[in-house]
């Protein structure tokens, strides 16, 4: 861990979403668009069904070579043959996830303020995520963290971080001047009449921006 080798490795563009009757149709063209990695993240479902999506998830990502994690559950993880699992803050430590999952597993932790960012020098983890940038339905009462988090960890992370909070075509611009260079996206592909081609969009866009700051 550190670096970003395989599967980490030139991966940039993190769908998080929950279920949907559509899942493996919407999966499937999200990553025809470009997206990388996936995390299927659904607070409503209980331990079977939860399971039961999970390892459609999987499969379908495994099908289109892209990594699969799982929110918050490394025992559902471990059943549906994810690469890995996300935790919060309040959730399973990175720890016990790593125990239950194994040395090959993707193991993610999210982060919302430098001191949570500095603590995850010292986890089992392959990745954090920093954020939301600005408040989001998705994590509803807690505000955004700005921009000057996401350049504080750019700047001090030891792992690969992935930016969270209103990653859109537009905001991606200003998000990698601030130093982020690999995006978790929700509501702009998961409220997407055409997963697809926004997908794409994001994709230009985030290509545009790298260049012109000479990250590409």
């Amino acid at each position: 861990m550190g670096e970003a080798g395989p599967p980490l490795a030139g991966r940039r563009v993190y769908l998080c979403t929950p279920d949907r009757p559509d899942l493996e149709r919407f999966l499937a063209a999200c990553v025809a668009g470009g997206v990388d990695m996936v995390q299927l993240r659904d607070k409503r479902l209980e331990a079977r069904p939860l399971l039961t999506r999970a390892v459609l998830a999987a499969r379908v990502c495994r099908d289109h070579g892209v990594p699969f994690v799982l929110n918050d559950r490394p025992d559902l993880a471990l059943d549906a043959e994810a690469d890995g699992v996300h935790v919060g803050q309040e959730d399973a430590t990175p720890s016990l996830a790593r125990r239950i999952l194994g040395p090959d597993a993707l193991v993610g932790l999210s982060t919302h303020a430098p001191a949570q960012l500095d603590a995850s020098r010292d986890e089992v983890v392959d990745y954090v995520s920093a954020g939301p940038v600005v408040p989001t339905p998705t994590k509803p009462g807690r505000p955004g963290t700005g921009l000057d988090y996401v350049s504080y960890a750019a700047a001090r992370a030891a792992r690969p971080v992935f930016v969270t909070g209103g990653v859109t075509p537009e905001t991606v611009v200003g998000l990698v001047r601030a130093g982020g260079r690999r995006f978790v996206v929700v509501r702009w592909l998961t409220d997407a009449d055409d997963p697809r081609a926004h997908a794409l969009a994001l994709c230009v866009a985030l290509d545009r921006a790298l260049e012109a700051q000479g990250a590409a």
